[in-house]
Parts: C-alpha cells; structure tokens; sequence
C-alpha cells in the first residue's frame, strides 16, 4: 500500500512540475509578445505565435495524464480535488497563450508603422501579469493561501493601469483622427493583458478553494 502510494505521489509531483513548465512558457509568450510590440520585432512576435503550438500540445499532454491518474489511481477526495484543480489552470493557462499571441498578431499588424508613444505602462501591465501567472503557480505547488490571496492586489493594480490607458489612448484619438487605428490596436493589446491578469486571478481562486473549500472571488 505504501509504496502505491509514493508511486502516486511521485506521479501527483511530476504533474505538477509539468504545469509549472506549462507555466513558465506562457510567462515567456506574455514577456516576447509585448516586448515584440515595444521594439517592434516581429521575428519575436512570430516566435510567440509558432510557440503556441507546443503550450497547445502540452495543455492537451497534461490532460491526459490528469484523466489517467483519476481513471486508474482512484484517488482520495483531497487528491482528487489537487488534479482536478491542476486540470482547471492548464486552460486558463492555455487561454493567457492565446491572448500573448493575439498581442503577436498586432504586433506584425503595425510593422513598420512609428508607435504614437513609446510603450511604458503596457510593459509595465504585462510584467504585472507575468508575476501573477508565477506566484498563482508557486501557490498551487505549496497550497500557499495567503499568497493566492496577493492575486486580487496585483489584478487590481492592472485593471487601475489598463484604465489609464483607456484615458491617454482616447485623448490621443480625440486629438488626432490619424492615430485612431493603432491606439486601437494598443487598447486591445491593454484589454488583453487585462485578461490574462483575470486568468491568473482564476488561478489563485481555485487554490483557495483547493485549500480551505471556500469560493472566493478575488475579481470583485
């Protein structure tokens, strides 16, 4: 018995560290994205979009192997509630993947176009973001409460940022009809990382739940 149960822990470990690398590349395709738009690489850009490719893989990889330690471990209701919550981060995860790449997009879409500004309080949101997607991860590996808890300050502070934003990119369009297309595409790059950093926030939801059994909700 003990030893099926340190093969099952074992196995519960080695998922675990597979969702932090899942992690981990989706922090580098929110850095590359919007790094990519700041300094007007596209070459990074393309490498955020052909990327996508594998963090699809892995969310799928991790699927399988979520559904195949519930099929053939029957594990314990706390075990049970650990891969199940695991089986939820991999797709807010694979969500953040997809809007990094919805910022490549615009970045290629504005190549060669001179930004109306140098781009500071997106990096600024984005590097926000990049730390909530580590610290939700780093709860759920150490079932750490008080650190899922933190979410809710850093997503506040995104959505105070991303509202700047709004107000500067309006004035600008107000001023000069001519910037009207690329201070849209800025404002949806904004909306984008608004959404990851709500992603990263879901994250931080389901360890409390996972932990104590409440339902908070830290996107009030």
């Amino acid at each position: 018995m003990s030893s099926t149960r340190h093969a099952f822990d074992r196995a519960l470990e080695e998922l675990q560290q597979e969702i932090l690398r899942m992690g981990s590349l989706v922090e580098q395709a929110i850095y590359k994205a919007v790094h990519s738009l700041a300094v007007q690489d596209v070459n990074m850009a393309e490498e955020v979009i052909k990327g996508d490719r594998v963090i699809d893989q892995m969310e799928l990889d991790i699927e399988d192997k979520c559904l195949k330690l519930i099929a053939t471990q029957q594990p314990i209701a706390g075990d049970l509630r650990k891969i199940s919550t695991g089986f939820k981060i991999i797709t807010d995860l694979e969500r953040m993947a997809d809007h990094s790449v919805d910022i490549a997009r615009i970045t290629r879409r504005l190549a060669g176009q001179p930004l109306i500004k140098p781009l500071v309080d997106i990096p600024r949101m984005a590097a926000l973001a990049q730390q909530m997607v580590k610290d939700g991860l780093d709860a759920y590996v150490n079932g750490d409460v008080e650190l899922a808890k933190t979410l809710k300050a850093k997503d506040d502070e995104v959505d105070h940022i991303y509202a700047q934003i709004f107000r500067e990119l309006l004035t600008y369009m107000m001023e000069d009809p001519r910037t009207i297309t690329q201070a849209t595409y800025l404002l949806f790059v904004g909306r984008y990382i608004e959404r990851i950093a709500d992603h990263a926030t879901n994250i931080a939801e389901r360890v409390i739940y996972l932990v104590t059994g409440e339902r908070p909700d830290l996107n009030d």
